[in-house]
């Protein structure tokens, strides 16, 4: 978070859109119950979750694209009517599809514009502008039937921002796309988004893209929100047992800090010790987690390398779950369970097999903590 972004530290921020008692029922089920959600000014909010959790029907009623059964939207501090042509032209939007026009990229881009009577030369400056920012510079006179799936949702989202939105809406733009052209365009949406310091809302299903994007995660399940905060937060200490699931983490462990010296926190955890990088004092109730794949783990019994890693704990494999690229291998430490992500070829090498002995190695900076009563 930036102060250019958000104002100065010392600044309340400042509020671009909110939602009070946002309720949706489609015969008689409740498929949307969200008490309240805001987004500040400049931010990038990421809904994430899995199909059905209600991530769309929640942007479609904040972007006033779907009226709520009850409650209400609010810009800038005050309510917001789907009645009002006005209130609307303050948002664009990014689908999962483009959604192109026949013709030139420049005619999709200037669409917007021409809706609401501006041509010319305004709408021709702006169109470039708009291109320039997507990576997408003298482009205009391309047939937008020839573009690759990246390059028409870089013209989808030049055509969303060449409007100048208050609110900007991106609905899983990113799902359809291979592996390798998503993370590309992770990483490019992120900057975009960041540089251009417009408000958005970034609807997914991909823990890795909406923390590469956002300043801000809620996680949603059945309609709820269920944990919210900062990337690093809600990704690396989950709030509870289906977060973490969802995640891909084991729960958060309780610990106590034993002893804490000049930002280094020794943590006791049912007679186990962790050490993390914190400042909080000797006799603070915690909670504990490691992200997956800040742990390396290596067979027991070797020698292991030099490292700056404090965290070295003697594990057997309880649990081994393979993913796409990855392997998810839990480790039970006397009781104590963390999860580590491996690559195929080296969970291969390592032989990891249930009730295989291990250790596990982490650094304090992977340790995230957080108090609790």
């Amino acid at each position: 978070m930036t102060a250019d972004a958000r104002g100065h530290a010392n600044e309340r921020p400042v509020v671009a859109v909110a939602g009070e008692d946002l309720r949706v029922v489609y015969r008689k089920r409740t498929v949307l119950d969200v008490p309240s959600i805001s987004v500040e000014s400049g931010q990038t909010y990421a809904l994430l979750g899995a199909s059905g959790a209600g991530k769309s029907t929640l942007l479609r009623v904040i972007g006033l694209l779907e009226a709520p059964t009850s409650g209400r939207v609010l810009l800038d501090g005050r309510p917001a009517s789907r009645r009002s042509l006005a209130t609307r032209r303050r948002i664009a939007a990014v689908f999962q599809k483009p959604y192109l026009l026949r013709g030139t990229v420049a005619a999709n881009v200037s669409y917007g514009l021409r809706m609401r009577g501006i041509r010319g030369r305004e709408s021709d400056s702006r169109v470039s502008e708009a291109l320039t920012r997507v990576g997408l510079a003298g482009w205009e006179t391309h047939s937008a039937l020839t573009l690759s799936g990246g390059e028409a949702q870089r013209v989808a989202l030049a055509r969303a921002l060449v409007l100048r939105p208050e609110l900007l809406l991106l609905d899983e733009p990113l799902s359809y796309m291979d592996p390798i052209l998503k993370r590309e365009l992770t990483a490019e949406f992120g900057r975009i988004l960041a540089s251009e310091r417009v408000t958005a809302i970034y609807v997914t299903h991909d823990q890795d893209e909406a923390a590469v994007v956002a300043d801000r995660i809620g996680v949603m399940r059945e309609g709820r929100i269920v944990a919210e905060g900062d990337p690093d937060e809600v990704l690396g200490l989950p709030a509870d047992e289906w977060v973490a699931s969802f995640i891909g983490m084991e729960p958060a462990l309780r610990g106590r800090v034993t002893a804490s010296d000049d930002g280094l926190a020794t943590i006791d955890v049912d007679g186990t010790a962790f050490y993390a990088t914190s400042g909080l004092p000797a006799g603070t109730s915690l909670l504990l987690a490691v992200r997956p794949e800040d742990i390396t783990i290596y067979e027991a019994g070797v020698e292991l390398p030099r490292s700056s890693a404090r965290n070295r704990l003697d594990a057997v494999v309880a649990d081994i779950r393979p993913g796409g690229g990855t392997v998810q291998v839990v480790l039970d430490h006397y009781g104590t369970r963390i999860a580590a992500a491996v690559s195929r070829a080296s969970a291969k090498e390592l032989g990891l097999k249930l009730g295989a002995n291990v250790v596990a190695v982490f650094k304090a900076t992977a340790v995230r903590v957080r108090a609790s009563t």
